[in-house]
């Protein structure tokens, strides 16, 4: 099948890239020339495992082509996915211009039937303002050709997205044109072979269902953060407890392990988005998810809190060793991380810092350029040198079992901050450090 994927991020080039797996002819098309040129020289402007292999195979054997020409990509697919940013606006709504503006070209461009999917992150309502854009178009063109507007949200997580999208937990499609479904259906055939992981629904529902899947995530990170902060006062271990309610089935363990806050292109975007909406309801809001905002954002702030309480509030010529930038494992992004609200308050504190990223360092040198007291090095060790302590922001793997006596040769003293709970207490005490991890019990820790 010839399909067109309009937005080459991290949603629009993991699409494009399995689907040409499979054997579509699949057209990518971004504005960005630069991103563009990237792609087409056979390399690819984000990090994500076993994508740059998928894009590279599938480049060169022809199924997979890239363009920054519009009108090319909306002739090119019967099937046209649309998924661009949805970045935040200052009130918290979701931007929808650029799914618009892709709508509108895909209107002003098309000449046979279309299938117009939308794949980005949008609030309910935006398939039938999609379809609206399109009409429009049509209509300035004296037109009347038949199409079709579908909801796909994705549910990809950063890190593993290859693989969420080849053994997908279920495929969401909203919309009620029966040609469409059924060209939904022959597209994630091969993905959906071993039992029917498909469901439809309409498209209001299919829009609703993406935001409240995240909004519950986040939920449940939020509520952990407060009980791991309440267990610190009451002298419980939050370790336990993950493990005590996390084996209820009605519960489960995913998401319930306490740290410095979510962050990340969705969580952040996607519960400010559903709050925002709410607001224009009878409803008048939601009082959860906005508890679930204050409280994350509330608890980006405890690592260097943490901090102070143990070194004072002024860090005037204290160094600190980071570990991890990027907002979670196995991806660059630092979109709303929570390192970059650590490094801003120590760095106002007084402290220098020198930090380390198995992947985020490119990004981070971008994101913090011209910021004083902050140096990057490549690799953990080289951070440690002559830090007051260490602390520690991302959960990579190769962080989870360090060479501990090195650790402690390294600093001016045996201290760290953990704001992922990588190691037992108890262990830390027999080897001599003073370890401040979140929720886990007192008595422990000194």
């Amino acid at each position: 099948m010839r399909i067109s994927i309009i937005g080459t991020g991290y949603v629009g080039l993991v699409t494009g890239a399995c689907l040409a797996q499979v054997g579509n002819q699949v057209l990518c098309l971004d504005t960005d020339a630069a991103k563009i040129d990237i792609l087409n020289k056979g390399g690819i402007p984000i990090h994500e495992p076993g994508l740059e292999d998928l894009v590279v195979a599938n480049r060169k054997s022809g199924r997979l082509t890239f363009t920054t020409d519009p009108e090319e990509a909306s002739r090119h697919g019967q099937v046209q996915f649309i998924a661009v940013g949805t970045p935040p606006g200052e009130d918290g709504s979701a931007d929808l211009s650029y799914a618009i503006a892709a709508a509108r070209n895909i209107g002003r461009y098309m000449d046979d039937y279309k299938v117009i999917v939308d794949k980005s992150t949008v609030p309910v309502g935006t398939a039938d303002q999609v379809r609206d854009a399109v009409a429009e178009e049509l209509a300035q063109r004296e037109l009347d050709l038949p199409f079709a507007v579908v909801s796909n949200p994705e549910f990809l997580k950063e890190g593993a997205a290859v693989s969420d999208f080849q053994k997908p937990d279920r495929i969401i499609v909203g919309g009620d044109d029966e040609r469409a479904l059924e060209i939904m259906r022959r597209i994630y055939a091969p993905f959906n072979r071993n039992h029917d992981r498909l469901i439809t629904m309409d498209a209001r529902s299919a829009e609703l269902t993406k935001y409240a899947a995240n909004a519950m995530l986040a939920t449940r990170i939020s509520f952990m953060n407060e009980l791991a902060n309440l267990a610190e006062h009451l002298g419980a271990d939050i370790e336990q407890v993950r493990q005590g309610i996390g084996s209820d089935p009605r519960i489960g363990f995913h998401f319930l392990y306490p740290g410095c806050g979510y962050g990340g292109s969705c969580f952040p975007k996607d519960v400010k988005a559903l709050i925002r909406t709410a607001r224009q309801t009878p409803e008048g809001g939601l009082s959860i998810l906005e508890a679930v905002e204050a409280v994350n954002e509330k608890q980006k702030s405890r690592l260097a809190a943490k901090i102070r309480a143990r070194l004072g509030a002024d860090l005037s010529g204290r160094h600190f060793a980071i570990w991890g930038l990027a907002f979670k494992p196995r991806t660059d992004d630092m979109r709303e991380a929570s390192s970059l609200v650590l490094i801003r308050e120590l760095l106002s504190a007084g402290a220098t810092l020198t930090a380390f990223d198995p992947a985020a360092l490119d990004t981070a040198q971008a994101e913090l350029a011209g910021t004083e007291g902050i140096r990057f090095v490549d690799s953990a060790d080289d951070a440690l040198a002559d830090a007051d302590a260490l602390v520690i922001v991302t959960e990579w793997n190769e962080f989870r079992s360090p060479d501990f006596e090195l650790i402690r040769s390294s600093l001016k003293q045996p201290l760290i901050f953990d704001g992922r709970n990588l190691f037992e207490p108890e262990d830390m005490q027999a080897m001599g450090f003073e370890y401040h991890p979140f929720g886990r019990n007192p008595s422990l820790l000194a």
